[in-house]
């Protein structure tokens, strides 16, 4: 029998009668109790682990009193508070016209000379890094009325208990404040950009306790990652009064030609008072209860739900999710790591649900707070959304992919640019696809990501609507891709590069060529988009087989792989063993187009025994090392490196998040490519040893269950 117990609608969730870990498991799996053993629960203020709800497109994040009342506590300490939209971005002015061309620097490479926006440090390379940038969304906070009007500080907080209820996707929260029992209860509403919260407390009805509302300028964008929210200079912004009534109250925030909208519906009369120009109070009229829901949007939003009618549908909403997709149950396991790895898998579910499903991608820190500026990175976008398809859950990754194809004629226009055809995709980007300035325009192994994850859908879906609505995504991508390998009459082959910048962003950019991943790539990218040619009735471009057949041999030394040919420094010089081990990737991520297995096993040890794991060795690395160790028949090793705990960047929060060291509290790659890697191991890849697993040991420490993954190519 599944007991839950409620207290009232703001209790937070008892989790499902606990599993009994390394006991044989049989029949179905019991998807409601796997995800809600997972349930996060804090007892206490933990900066590292605030909770969110969203969407996909929208995103709230809360301290422990289930709104953001500190927010500075939490930024200085941890994972910030913050509410965000994927559709909200603001541009400062740019008087001086700037263009990407006012950021070139010239490459000169086989007979000829191109200009790329390098040069990040120029006025101009500075304003088209910035602009533009992610727009924040107000911050809900508790206002308690007090004898000389201190702010409320953690220490005012006691009796914390909070839980997030992953099938319903409830957040609520209890606490002691000012002697008085306080319940909380938020829920974002799943159709709309709208959140729902229930405040329940007698400080409510006394007029102590009151919901505050502040609009911020934006953020203080010279701090590239975790900038805080900027309250300065409260002239250079607009918030009107578009309506006002006993339960309602509709905002306009303008900001140059940024603007949003905000409508305020309340279950009871409401007290409202404006305290600033951009702040408001709210509280009850002789009530202890306190219903809202605050509707965002780019135009006048129309009255939104109430609270019950959000937080049924919310609750929908992550019935179906969970109910549908992929599921993998660790529970038989004898390994103790299973727990942690289960954990970790369903919390980087949820997160990414709730953060990647917007109208464009998602940056690093998705959602929940700003880095480089929000933009999206498209490097990472196979890390943030391959696992979709292999979670069976392709709806997702459809999203980020048709942002591509509206993409295409700002990447037409790029390659037009450099004397290409085709479409060239830029690195780094925002909602305009416009490129920004510094190393991104010349990082390449973005340009076959399209391709592969296209592939991927199509494997769900093999029909002939998959292959019209990615169809000029694919061929155009693969068209640049061939035109970007040089001939060599020298050694008589395609070169790829220079210049170039590698996915182990440490060599120069200037003579980069031929390196290991990214030449793997471009063999399996080619020859996917050959076969979409195929399927559409088309014949095979001869040009592309050409340059299959004569593209560079992956570059290797004393029989290991080494990141590029140019600088085959990898296994001699130590400081070339940071960042990403990419030559991994070419069997990992990767089916090994042009790899020698044994070759690829000697250097998978290498990285294993002298990388340098506490320099720049980012959150999605050890998943994708661990592909690499599945491919190659080395479960072990998978499993050991997936869950690697000596190094910083492995660490997984209360709230499922990876924090890396430095200034990103949140990285969502690293969630992505655990969700990647965990549906390899269990459903296997093209050419895997039968039986169930292949990427996991089979000396009986794990027991994997799962049903609905999808095995990657």
């Amino acid at each position: 029998m599944r007991i839950r117990l409620f207290l009232g609608l703001a209790a937070v969730a008892t989790p499902w009668v606990p599993v009994t870990w390394g006991a044989p498991a049989t029949g179905p799996i019991d998807r409601p109790a796997l995800v809600s053993r997972h349930n996060p629960r804090l007892r206490a203020m933990d900066p590292w682990a605030p909770l969110s709800v969203g969407n996909g497109r929208f995103c709230f994040t809360a301290d422990a009193t289930g709104l953001q009342t500190f927010y500075d506590y939490y930024q200085k300490n941890g994972i910030p508070l913050e509410t965000q939209a994927r559709w909200s971005w603001h541009a400062n002015p740019n008087p001086r016209g700037y263009q990407l061309s006012d950021a070139n620097r010239p490459f000169t490479a086989y007979g000829r000379t191109q200009g790329y926006p390098t040069d990040e440090r120029s006025p101009a390379g500075q304003w088209l890094r910035e602009n533009p940038h992610a727009m924040p969304l107000p911050r809900l906070a508790f206002d308690l009325a007090r004898a000389g009007g201190a702010p409320l500080q953690p220490a005012d907080l006691a009796e914390i208990d909070q839980g997030l209820d992953l099938w319903t996707g409830l957040l609520s929260s209890r606490f002691q404040l000012a002697g008085a029992p306080v319940a909380v209860t938020v829920v974002c509403d799943p159709e709309r950009d709208a959140l729902a919260i229930r405040i329940e407390s007698d400080l409510l009805r006394a007029g102590q306790l009151g919901l505050r509302l502040d609009l911020p300028r934006g953020y203080d964008i010279k701090v590239k990652n975790n900038p805080r929210l900027d309250w300065s200079e409260p002239d250079s912004h607009r918030t009107e009064v578009q309506a006002q009534a006993r339960r309602e109250l509709a905002l306009k925030h303008t900001r140059d030609e940024a603007i949003y909208h905000l409508r305020l519906a309340a279950a009871v009369d409401l007290q409202v008072d404006r305290v600033g120009p951009h702040s408001w109070r709210l509280g009850t009229v002789d009530s202890r209860v306190l219903e809202v829901v605050v509707a965002f949007g780019t135009a006048a939003v129309p009255a939104p739900p109430g609270f019950a009618q959000v937080r049924a549908a919310a609750q929908a909403h992550w019935a179906r999710f969970w109910g549908s997709g992929g599921v993998i149950d660790l529970s038989g396991s004898t390994d103790p790591r299973a727990r942690e790895l289960e954990r970790r898998v369903v919390l980087s579910q949820y997160l990414t649900a709730i953060q990647f499903a917007g109208e464009f991608p998602p940056s690093e820190s998705g959602l929940t707070h700003s880095s480089w500026y929000q933009k999206h990175h498209t490097e990472m976008v196979w890390w943030h959304a391959a696992h979709f398809a292999l979670w069976g859950r392709e709806s997702y990754l459809a999203t980020n992919l048709d942002a591509f194809v509206r993409g295409l004629p700002r990447a037409r226009a790029i390659a037009s640019e450099r004397g290409l055809p085709g479409a060239r995709w830029p690195k780094m980007t925002g909602p305009d696809w416009r490129e920004s300035p510094g190393g991104n325009p010349l990082i390449v192994w973005n340009q076959p990501h399209p391709i592969h994850l296209a592939e991927l859908l199509y494997r769900n879906a093999p029909t002939p609507a998959t292959l019209a609505r990615y169809r000029e995504l694919v061929l155009e991508t693969a068209t640049c891709m061939a035109a970007m390998l040089e001939w060599d009459a020298a050694t008589r082959r395609f070169n790829l590069g220079p210049p170039l910048w590698i996915a182990q962003e440490i060599y120069d950019r200037a003579t980069s060529m031929n390196p290991t991943y990214e030449l793997s790539y471009w063999v399996r990218g080619l020859k996917i988009a050959q076969t979409w040619r195929e399927r559409l009735g088309l014949p095979r471009e001869a040009e592309w087989d050409r340059r299959l057949a004569g593209i560079a041999a992956l570059p290797q030394k004393d029989g290991r792989y080494v990141a590029v040919e140019s600088h085959p420094d990898t296994w001699e010089n130590p400081a070339s063993r940071h960042d990403h081990p990419s030559f991994l990737m070419a069997l990992g991520q990767l089916p090994g187009d042009g790899v020698d297995r044994a070759v690829m096993a000697r250097t998978l040890d290498a990285v294993l025994s002298s990388w340098d794991w506490e320099t720049k060795i980012w959150g999605w690395d050890y998943p994708m090392i661990a592909m690499t160790a599945a491919r190659l028949g080395e479960p072990r090793k998978a499993i050991d490196i997936l869950l690697k705990s000596d190094g910083p960047n492995n660490r997984y929060t209360a709230n499922g998040h990876c924090p890396q060291r430095g200034d990103l509290p949140v990285y969502l790659p690293a969630n992505g490519a655990l969700l990647a890697t965990v549906a390899m191991m269990a459903a296997g890849w093209d050419g895997a040893p039968s039986g169930e697993a292949p990427g996991f040991p089979r000396d009986g420490t794990w027991v994997v269950r799962h049903e609905g993954l999808r095995p990657l190519p």
